[in-house]
């Protein structure tokens, strides 16, 4: 053949090497070459170990999913999990995989807004009968969970107002049943809790958030200990697209090595500010597992240990007009409906992450409108106390509100 008929189009085999890469390699190919027919066939059939179209699979997401099932308490003999395309999509693996028409589904009552749509709105166009149940109400678990009931879900600490679920009880009453008990551990993370320890049998994490750490992913994360239930978990991810991005897997891989100290670091913050926060003249109430009034207390000693989390929630006294006012007077911390960052932010539930649910029934959560909700990241202690005492003063002084946004 000669030069003229050279084609740079062509696909070069990937350099063999003696030595591996120490950090690992980024694999962005939407597709695997086969050898032949015979080879593709070992490999859907589990004959043979291997990769054949993103969608189904690809190494980031694998390399991804075995870390945080290591750091879930998940021995080599059980199944990896799945990563998904988002915290959503990981909460969807497993109801698009496990339920079926005619189920029921008992639910926390506090839940992340978009779950509490999904769970109490869109199942019902697929005929699965949701229940609301407070999760930390003991009476309230047993009239709630009975033979009827296919699946428990709960995070163990609620979304924004940082209520503890009474785990205990929920995997008890779940066992006596034989329902399904499937834990949201985003806010208190493997770091503070691993429900699996505590009777759980699906793990759901948004990695969005704590894990990856930098707010510049978008990835969630579903385990089962039983091979058959995580079988239909990433079924359903294959099927219904929730497929992660390899860049996000790469980059919430890299996040992950920093991520106990990230954790350490942003917990022993958040335990200085709420208690400096709680003696502020402004402030209704401060929530935080970790302080003696906080109303779980003893049951977050029991699961949780020396344990106190992440994330501050604090109302002030005069609704939206003193969060706009507090806002403003905080401008080096960004208003931004995430948590988990390297640098704080703040959030508004009310006009944010629980904007979609009724107002009468945000308010029967404790979700008011002057309530906001503080993801610590790794900043100086000193800095951010006096920056949000600043905050707070300027409400009461009334200079937030003359403070341009």
């Amino acid at each position: 053949m000669s030069d003229d008929h050279r084609s740079v189009v062509r696909r070069t085999p990937y350099p063999s090497s003696v030595s591996q890469p120490v950090v690992t390699p980024l694999s962005p190919s939407v597709v695997y070459r086969s050898v032949d027919a015979d080879e593709l066939d070992g490999h859907y059939e589990g004959r043979l170990t291997g990769y054949s179209y993103a969608r189904e699979g690809h190494p980031n997401a694998d390399v991804l999913a075995a870390k945080l099932a290591w750091l879930e308490g998940l021995t080599d003999s059980e199944p990896i999990g799945v990563v998904t395309s988002s915290g959503m999509a990981a909460l969807s693996s497993v109801v698009l995989g496990l339920l079926r028409h005619g189920d029921r589904i008992v639910v926390g009552s506090q839940l992340y807004g978009r779950s509490l749509r999904l769970l109490g709105t869109d199942l019902a166009r697929f005929g699965v009968e949701t229940m609301m149940v407070d999760p930390g109400d003991r009476n309230a678990i047993a009239a709630a969970v009975d033979t009827s009931t296919t699946m428990v879900l709960v995070e163990v600490v609620s979304n924004p107002t940082l209520r503890v679920a009474d785990v205990e009880a929920l995997a008890d009453r779940c066992r006596h049943h034989g329902a399904l008990l499937v834990v949201d551990n985003t806010f208190t993370t493997p770091r503070m809790f691993r429900p699996f320890a505590h009777g759980a049998d699906i793990v759901i994490h948004s990695v969005t958030k704590l894990l990856a750490g930098h707010a510049d992913v978008t990835l969630g994360y579903a385990a089962a200990r039983n091979p058959d239930l995580q079988a239909s978990l990433g079924e359903a991810a294959v099927t219904w697209g929730l497929t992660p991005s390899p860049f996000d897997c790469w980059l919430a891989e890299r996040g992950l090595h920093t991520f106990e100290l990230r954790y350490d670091r942003a917990e022993q913050t958040a335990a200085a500010l709420a208690d400096a926060l709680a003696q502020l003249d402004g402030v209704v109430r401060v929530l935080y597992p970790g302080r003696a009034d906080h109303p779980d207390r003893d049951r977050a000693d029991r699961l949780f240990g020396s344990r106190t989390g992440t994330v501050v929630s604090l109302e002030l006294t005069g609704g939206r007009d003193d969060v706009n006012a507090f806002l403003r007077a905080a401008p080096s911390i960004a208003f931004a409906p995430t948590l988990g960052d390297v640098a704080t932010t703040i959030s508004h539930p009310a006009s944010s992450s629980h904007r979609g649910v009724d107002p009468g029934e945000r308010a029967q959560l404790g979700i008011t409108e002057g309530l906001l909700r503080i993801s610590v990241g790794i900043e100086d202690e000193e800095l951010l106390i006096a920056e949000l005492e600043e905050a707070v003063a300027a409400v009461a002084s009334g200079a937030g509100s003359r403070i341009s946004p």
